[in-house]
């Protein structure tokens, strides 16, 4: 390759390299600095090129208008529907146009304003519950990814409840984008939080227990998360 053509490939990548996202720049430099370490000049061309590669792709692939086209999925997750065996049963919220597989049996709460539209709670243990809220948005924000993408706004709400993220996901059913995180708080509450936006509302659903019932409440709290959607079906 010729100096020219060596300049130009140099120049391209670092425009690529500018343009893809800030994780991605980071694993491309660990990766081009532990490949580099030890390696003579022809091992060095070797191990540039495939970064050079890996580069370009990062820039076509996750960067399109400033926003990361691979955080929201573009294949339909159908809505969970079972009942457990009778453990769940189907609750329509017509006012505001919502449809969830409750738990079976528990106390049902109508709104508290600023916390709560419905609260579910356990018979037995009061501090299993579940809370679907909304709250207006803006008429531009039409989807949750508008809130960042599913990552750190995941560690930036454990963050905030003084937890440790577990797991988060993401899903697109009845073209509709929702977020859902698993936390361990620190007081000893395990919780689910499921975000969605539909109708020009933020939903938010969430399921808590304690951690040391986690354990078996964690089949029908992901049902129950699985099952909601902001509309009536």
């Amino acid at each position: 390759m010729n100096f020219f053509a060596s300049a130009f490939v140099i120049i391209s990548v670092a425009n690529a390299f500018n343009n893809a996202p800030h994780r991605m720049q980071k694993i491309i430099r660990t990766s081009l600095s532990m490949n580099l370490e030890g390696s003579d000049s022809q091992s060095r061309r070797e191990v540039f090129g495939k970064v050079a590669g890996a580069v370009f792709l990062s820039s076509s692939v996750f960067s399109t208008s400033g926003q990361n086209a691979w955080a929201v999925p573009t294949e339909e997750t159908q809505r969970v529907t079972t009942r457990m065996g009778g453990l769940m049963e189907v609750y329509k919220d017509v006012n505001r146009g919502w449809t969830i597989n409750c738990p079976s049996g528990w106390n049902k709460f109508e709104g508290e304003v600023g916390a709560y539209d419905v609260k579910w709670q356990d018979l037995v243990d009061p501090t299993a519950n579940i809370k679907v809220s909304s709250n207006p948005v803006k008429s531009t924000t039409t989807s949750i990814d508008a809130l960042g993408e599913i990552g750190p706004l995941g560690e930036s709400l454990a963050e905030k409840r003084n937890a440790k993220l577990i797991r988060s996901e993401e899903r697109l059913t009845d073209s509709i984008l929702f977020y859902t995180f698993e936390f361990a708080i620190s007081d000893g509450t395990h919780q689910l939080l499921s975000l969605s936006v539909n109708k020009g509302r933020v939903w938010s659903l969430d399921a808590s227990s304690k951690e040391s019932k986690w354990g078996k409440s964690k089949e029908l709290y992901y049902n129950v998360i699985r099952s909601f959607t902001p509309k009536l079906v």
